[in-house]
């Protein structure tokens, strides 16, 4: 056998095949979930122990699983719903002839939009209960699968998240003190989660001064219908005032007139535009060397008129929207509105602090804070003839 020969088997013997593209549906140990996201940039779909049965049997839709029981199950659910769907037709025309009513025939305009306000509220109810006990919605749920332009799907959402991502938040809304120190009440409603680069923000969690360098991204879903205009506004009330002996605030990000919805729900911070929404564009947040750490609030306030924008050009130049000790009191004076999210992180001092704070030339990068030794109580001799 001559030495091209033998090069030409060691290659043909060598040849490795690609691996099989994987799918997210059936995907079901750890290290191809993770060969999948890096792969195909997928996310597994379902739980594993769900992926793990799907391989081993017929791909059978859902609705026709072979089980008497389960489609017994499903004609009664269906009966019912169909008479959900009876009850929301007619309550759409008792809307319909309500709303043609004079107001001096209901009681007047109060109680005429008090009533409408009162069957339109009825109506969302029926529309949850037609469809919350249907297994395909809640599979579909469970997938990542839900249109939250439906009424089911926002319901189930918004159920999600308050058993356990909302009780966190509130817990370090407490823990951290953000009321009363920045607001004397906050109730949110609207899940908002905070990332810079790829790393996922958790409520109240040290982020490094290099990592929150340059803009995150925000997923800000509400669970109403229908678009509206928001204010974004992180603020640090934590900035140290040595002349006076105490705290302020700095504003380190403000955008008005961002559009939100419960289908759209991705904000870039350093995409929205300059002319459109900025006010005041992102300060990194540093800490002074020595000094506690600072709470950055993310609150999103939605605004009154969803159909009239702020004018960003009378903000700019007539309000007193500085930077420098911004509080919620003198934002609202300026756009008036309501907070329906918070998110909150934490920056302390670390070892790249002085070059962030070099690069974009924040001032108080060269202080530090020393501890204040107390002074020594004086040395009082006690009586000696007690101890005779």
């Amino acid at each position: 056998m001559s030495r091209n020969d033998s090069a030409a088997t060691d290659t043909t013997n060598s040849f490795i095949p690609p691996p099989p593209l994987l799918d997210p549906f059936t995907v079901a140990t750890p290290r191809d979930e993770r060969r999948l996201v890096r792969t195909r940039k997928l996310l597994p779909v379902g739980s594993r122990r769900r992926r793990a049965a799907l391989q081993s049997t017929p791909g059978i839709p859902f609705e026709q699983l072979p089980y008497q029981c389960f489609q017994e199950a499903r004609k009664i659910l269906a009966a019912d719903r169909e008479g959900k769907l009876a009850q929301i037709a007619e309550m759409r025309k008792r809307i319909a002839h309500w709303t043609n009513v004079s107001a001096a025939d209901c009681g007047g305009e109060y109680a005429k939009k008090g009533r409408l306000v009162r069957m339109q509220k009825y109506l969302e109810q029926l529309k949850i209960l037609a469809d919350i006990n249907d297994p395909s919605i809640k599979k579909r749920f469970e997938d990542g699968q839900g249109d939250m332009n439906r009424p089911i799907y926002r319901h189930l959402a918004d159920k999600q998240w308050r058993e356990y991502p909302r009780l966190i938040l509130m817990q370090r809304i407490s823990q951290h003190h953000l009321v009363p120190d920045l607001s004397p009440y906050l109730n949110p409603t609207a899940s908002v989660s905070l990332a810079f680069g790829r790393r996922k923000v958790h409520p109240g969690e040290f982020v490094d001064s290099r990592m929150s360098e340059y803009p995150g991204k925000l997923r800000i879903q509400v669970f109403d219908k229908g678009e509206r205009l928001v204010t974004i506004a992180i603020i640090d009330p934590d900035v140290p005032d040595v002349a006076n002996d105490k705290f302020t605030s700095r504003c380190h990000f403000l955008a008005v007139n961002v559009p939100v919805s419960p289908t759209h729900t991705s904000v870039p911070l350093v995409r929205l535009s300059k002319e459109k929404h900025l006010v005041h564009n992102w300060l990194p947040p540093t800490a002074e060397k020595g000094a506690p750490y600072h709470r950055l609030a993310v609150l999103i306030i939605q605004q009154e008129d969803p159909s009239t924008p702020v004018s960003l050009s009378d903000l700019k130049t007539h309000s007193n929207l500085e930077r420098d000790e911004l509080r919620l009191k003198k934002l609202f004076s300026s756009i008036p509105g309501t907070v329906v999210g918070v998110n909150l992180f934490r920056t302390v001092w670390d070892e790249g602090t002085d070059g962030v704070a070099l690069r974009h030339g924040i001032k108080g990068s060269n202080v530090e804070f020393l501890k204040k030794k107390p002074e020594k109580l004086p040395y009082k001799k006690k009586d000696g003839s007690r101890y005779r």
